[in-house]
């Protein structure tokens, strides 16, 4: 590749590409070489236009002169495509792009027009715009010392003099205004087709895929920041989604990145994506099965070269970007199943982080396999049943909803039984509020700001390990009054002084964080669950979930009201220090499965997530230590002199 043209195009250039697009026309394939043509000629528009036109004047009378000339050809060469539905809108589109450019219209409309007529007949008439497999970046960089160096530059950005005398002279590679515009795909267009009467010569005779190496080369030349860009597409799985595969991203211009995710963001991420294409065949199927194994493999291999951080992170990835997401709907149709792949999954973390033999994760991979292959028949659509879908969605929101609700009554029942009842809009407030800021997270996560798995996961372990620091405060309190004879002092005495220092807003706070836990991880279940073919079907399932939790809070509360203080105190106690156990080991387990602390698993225990038992040393410790706790905080509460929780009394 000796030089592809600069911002200002040759005087000869209209009759070059006019005579190129007859010529593709008669002599090349029939449909693929027109399609290609016109839809560089729609890319040279929506970059170079600005070299004609700006704030509705012409500042070039030859750039102008080849625009409006290129868009009538556009319009010829649409017109003499094959019939297809889309044709007439594609014509009636070229027509609005034509007359944008007569009328020097914005710079802004006119490339939006011309980079959306060119979507549009790619669309219509498809060829292929992406190469096979990802491009050996390796062996471009040695393709284009051979091949462009000599007019570029080795560094793409300083031709030699001798070329820069040349009229356009070698375009510097480094330009970030004219790079930012620029589409793998395009440059990939003049690599394989050259510029005639320029000493940009065709290279179609290299191989397919040196082209589209050379491509992703030069196209990434003018990008810098690769590690930030690399975070980035870690970290974010919107961003994965908004460039799912290989065609997307040499289609996609910086330019048009930016748009959707901010100027700084898009540079960075193209300069990783074009410096390591093979980064988005690996994340085309995140949330799937495939990329679940595709993953693991990739972990199993690094940790046979010795790179045990890069094998943990890419066996967390496996789980969290791969499995969890199918969790929800998979816990709907077969329940151990997915404890078992869960529990699979996290063994082959705890390996590596143990330095297990590579043979042991060996023998792990294939029985995750056999797990997944499994895992495939049951997600698989003929699986779906109506009952099965009513019994996922019931089910998500009964399991989630009662912990949250069994606290919130306590807390209720207590404030009726000390007689202050005008503290109960504290706790109706604190759950309220946490249920709208439950919606608020699922729309800013599904629509804004993508939350990645393992960002889900440290929200629900914080949410639940704050929990039940708070319940474990609570239950002691509560079992001291179980045995006060003096309750009614108390309530006298010390009850309105508390509140009346802040107790309600505490009141309001536990509240607010149990539900809110319960509500983020019911809101991302039933977004993974979602079917408009079953809307039906899981509305009622959660309506009927919804019935029954009021159901079982009104026998609560009814009951409750019989119960004498004293009974109701120690009730209320068991319940809520067995609540705090279970989130305790809820907690560690959430950050266990982002990784942020080990796992040691102990062979031949179950795991039961609904109760926060997992069988790990990490979890049962921490479960351990919370019963100690209790129990060392009830035998103090009964003694007269005992201690009472601040969080409490103010």
């Amino acid at each position: 590749m000796h030089r592809i043209v600069s911002a200002t195009v040759h005087p000869a250039l209209r009759l070059i590409l006019l005579a190129l697009a007859l010529c593709l026309s008669a002599t090349a394939s029939a449909e693929e070489p027109d399609v290609r043509t016109t839809w560089r000629l729609l890319d040279y528009i929506a970059v170079d236009y600005s070299a004609a036109v700006s704030n509705g004047q012409v500042i070039d009378d030859f750039e102008y002169s080849e625009m409006v000339e290129f868009s009538s050809t556009v319009g010829g060469q649409i017109a003499a495509l094959p019939g297809s539905s889309a044709k007439p809108g594609l014509i009636a589109m070229s027509v609005d792009l034509r007359q944008a450019i007569e009328k020097k219209a914005s710079i802004e409309r006119v490339s939006r027009l011309a980079r959306a007529l060119g979507g549009s007949l790619l669309e219509a008439y498809p060829v292929p715009l992406a190469p096979r497999s990802p491009p050996d970046l390796s062996r471009a960089a040695s393709l284009f010392a051979q091949n462009c160096a000599s007019c570029h530059g080795a560094a793409g950005s300083a031709p030699p003099a001798a070329m820069q005398a040349l009229d356009p002279p070698p375009i510097d590679f480094t330009d970030i205004d004219r790079a930012r515009q620029r589409s793998a795909f395009g440059l990939y267009q003049v690599i394989t087709q050259g510029l005639e009467g320029t000493s940009m010569a065709s290279f179609a005779s290299l191989s397919d895929e040196d082209r589209w190496a050379l491509a992703f080369y030069a196209g990434s030349i003018a990008f810098e920041d690769v590690a930030k860009g690399e975070r980035i597409w870690r970290e974010d799985d919107g961003i994965r989604q908004l460039v799912p595969d290989l065609e997307t991203l040499a289609a996609l211009t910086p330019e048009s990145l930016a748009d959707q995710i901010g100027e700084d963001r898009a540079l960075a991420l193209m300069a990783y994506l074009r410096a390591n294409p093979d980064a988005v065949g690996q994340a085309n199927d995140a949330g799937s099965l495939a990329f679940v194994r595709d993953t693991l493999d990739r972990s199993l291999s690094a940790y046979r070269a010795g790179d045990r951080e890069e094998a943990r992170q890419l066996a967390l990835s496996a789980y969290l970007d791969g499995f969890e997401p199918l969790e929800a709907l998979l816990a709907t149709r077969d329940g151990g199943l997915m404890r078992e792949v869960e529990q699979a999954l996290g063994q082959f973390r705890a390996g590596i982080e143990s330095g297990a033999n590579p043979s042991e994760l060996q023998q792990l991979r294939a029985r995750i396999d056999s797990l997944l292959a499994r895992t495939e028949e049951a997600l698989a659509p003929e699986a779906a049943s109506e009952i099965s879908t009513f019994l996922g969605a019931f089910t998500i929101l009964l399991r989630e909803g009662i912990e949250a609700l069994l606290v919130v009554i306590a807390m209720i029942a207590f404030v009726k039984k000390s007689q202050r009842s005008e503290v109960l809009p504290y706790i109706h407030g604190g759950w309220i509020a946490a249920l709208f800021a439950g919606v608020a997270t699922w729309v800013v996560a599904t629509y804004f700001v993508s939350i990645s798995g393992a960002s889900r996961e440290m929200t629900e372990g914080i949410g639940a390990l704050l929990a039940a620091v708070i319940l474990v405060s609570v239950g002691i309190w509560m079992h001291g009054k179980s045995q006060a004879e003096e309750w009614r002092r108390y309530i006298q005495e010390k009850m309105g002084k508390a509140l009346s220092r802040g107790s309600a807003w505490f009141l309001f706070g536990l509240a607010f964080v149990v539900v809110y836990r319960e509500a983020f991880e019911t809101f991302l279940f039933y977004a993974a669950l979602w079917n408009p073919q079953s809307s039906g079907i899981i509305l009622a399932g959660a309506l009927s979930a919804v019935a029954l939790l009021a159901l079982i809070a009104w026998a609560m509360l009814r009951y409750s009201r019989k119960l004498p203080i004293t009974q109701f105190f120690r009730y209320s106690a068991i319940l809520i220090a067995i609540l705090a156990v279970i989130l305790a080991g809820k907690g560690v387990g959430a950050f266990q499965e982002a990784g942020v602390l080990s796992a040691t698993f102990i062979a031949g225990l179950p795991r039961l997530a609904e109760l926060g038992f997992f069988p790990t040393v990490e979890t049962i410790g921490a479960q351990l230590l919370t019963l100690l706790a209790l129990i060392a905080g009830f035998r103090v509460s009964r003694s007269p002199s005992g201690p009472q929780p601040a969080a409490v009394e103010g």
